[in-house]
């Protein structure tokens, strides 16, 4: 064994703060990657020469629908993947590898079984959703071929996340950046040069999924991995798949919730603004999600990085290094984000001129986007909430947040809010701040109120004992915890310590 390599695998040692930076950035990379596989359609889409304004709002009517996909994906990926780290954390290898195998069983079956669902009931949802005559047709065309990509993406998100939870985060971005370049590269030769506006983004994009699919299924079946994906373990297992689930609800409540509150603004959109500025108000709604989409992705990217780090530690013991995870992400995130609320405010017009030309859409928008991001920077505290109840192990205390934030908050606004006194379709874009400031107290006070107790309460952990000589300058980094070996990037190709007999969860 390297003895190197396995002081990298091991997040109970060295610096925390090193740990999830270097974990976050190939990560937040890999989700920027990823990000583009839809956000290059938008742009492509938003600046077509003819018909641009509806052809944009068609698309974003169809994000409830792939939001549905992502919340499946993320049911059983961000289920299993953290659950898969608590055990490597532990050495228990073989059972982290039935994991794996049973999370690829529940991914494959779950899209199947969506997209038999949607096609069927496409046009019904789709007019409830808040398309008119002029917009359904752009949505029908993109969303009839992009579901029979579902298979690929459930799979090449949702399994990419056992790349990651191993350290090898540099791999887990080349799963979707290979996909992700073969979007870029065909996106416009489908939709300019072939001349299939939507439907040419719709099939670059199903394309694109098949290469990030082939990616992450060779590299788990490969010999570079630590854990490996094995047909033995593909047999469901009630007992393992309730965990996943258990675990992974929050991530399918955040993302079924986003599609919630997307169905909630466009409805309502349409039904205030009325049939010429309800199609308006819905692309200027898709513009600032997708704004907001890509301000958001370095926090979290921040805080998904931390989850392994809090899982390992929680099953290594080391309880204070929890606490050292959680206080990094929240300074760093909110810092970053008040900075990321001054640049939106100063620079509205330009920004949203990335995704729309429309004038009128640019006009309408720039008001719209103030109010839709005031005291954006309140998102950090939900964030960091959030991914510090799921490196816990913590679904219940993760699922109500994400729940009270988004359907107890947010949705009720933006049904009530335009319709007290003159606000109209202003209310829609106030939901949102007010959602931020109260759900993202009430998550973060929570989890610090949750973490003191168990500090409290957990007998003092034992420093694991170094795998190598420390430096002083390594022990001075870290004054409050074990002083240990110098943490480095997870490595690429590392060997685990031989694996314990499997606990019962």
């Amino acid at each position: 064994m390297n003895i190197s390599d396995d002081i990298k695998n091991d997040f109970s040692q060295g610096s925390v703060k090193k740990h999830i930076v270097r974990l976050a950035v190939p990560m937040t990379v890999a989700m920027l990657v990823q990000m583009l596989y839809n956000l290059v359609d938008r742009i492509y889409i938003g600046h077509l020469p003819e018909d641009s304004a509806n052809a944009f709002t068609g698309l974003g009517l169809t994000f409830p629908i792939v939001t549905l996909v992502l919340a499946f994906t993320n049911l059983f990926g961000t289920g299993g993947a953290p659950l898969c780290s608590i055990d490597r954390g532990r050495h228990e290898t073989a059972h982290a590898e039935k994991i794996m195998g049973n999370t690829f069983t529940a991914l494959l079956g779950c899209s199947l079984l969506v997209m038999a669902l949607c096609y069927p009931l496409m046009k019904p949802i789709l007019y409830l959703f808040g398309a008119s005559d002029a917009t359904y047709p752009y949505a029908a065309e993109y969303l009839n071929i992009y579901l029979i990509g579902t298979p690929l993406v459930m799979l090449a998100t949702g399994m990419n996340g056992f790349i990651n939870v191993q350290g090898y985060t540099k791999y887990g971005m080349i799963t979707v950046a290979a996909g992700a370049v073969v979007n870029i590269a065909l996106d416009p030769l489908f939709i300019f040069t072939f001349g299939l506006g939507v439907k040419g983004a719709a099939i670059a994009t199903v394309l694109s999924q098949a290469v990030s699919a082939a990616w992450v299924l060779l590299f788990l079946c490969g010999k570079k991995t630590t854990l490996r994906l094995k047909k033995q373990y593909f047999k469901p297992e009630a007992r393992i798949l309730k965990s996943i689930i258990a675990l992974g609800t929050t991530g399918f409540v955040m993302n079924a919730s986003n599609g919630a509150v997307q169905i909630a603004c466009n409805a309502t959109l349409k039904s205030v603004g009325g049939v010429m500025l309800g199609d308006m108000y819905i692309g200027i709604m898709t513009a600032l999600n997708s704004l907001r989409d890509v301000v958001s992705l370095p926090i979290q990217g921040l805080t998904n990085a931390s989850q392994p780090v809090i899982g390992y530690n929680l099953g290594a013991g080391q309880y204070r290094r929890i606490w050292n995870a959680m206080a990094f992400t929240a300074v760093i995130g909110i810092v970053y984000m008040a900075l990321v609320w001054l640049i939106l405010f100063l620079f509205p017009r330009p920004l949203l001129s990335i995704f729309v030309e429309d004038r009128e859409l640019l006009n309408l928008g720039v008001p719209a986007m103030h109010l839709y991001f005031f005291g954006f920077f309140f998102m950090a505290f939900q964030f960091t909430g959030q991914s510090t109840f799921v490196g816990l192990g913590k679904a219940k205390q993760a699922v109500f947040f994400s729940l009270f934030r988004k359907i107890i908050i947010v949705v009720p606004l933006t049904l009530l809010l335009p319709r007290i006194g003159a606000l109209g379709v202003n209310g829609v874009f106030i939901a949102e701040p007010i959602s931020n400031l109260i759900g993202g107290l009430a998550s973060f006070l929570t989890m610090i109120f949750t973490l003191r107790r168990m500090l409290k309460s957990a007998p003092e952990a034992t420093p694991a004992p170094p795998a190598a000589e420390t430096t002083e300058t390594d022990m001075a980094a870290e004054p409050e915890t074990a002083k240990t070996a110098p943490a480095n990037e997870a490595a690429e190709t590392a060997e685990l310590p031989p694996a314990l007999p499997p606990t019962e969860e």
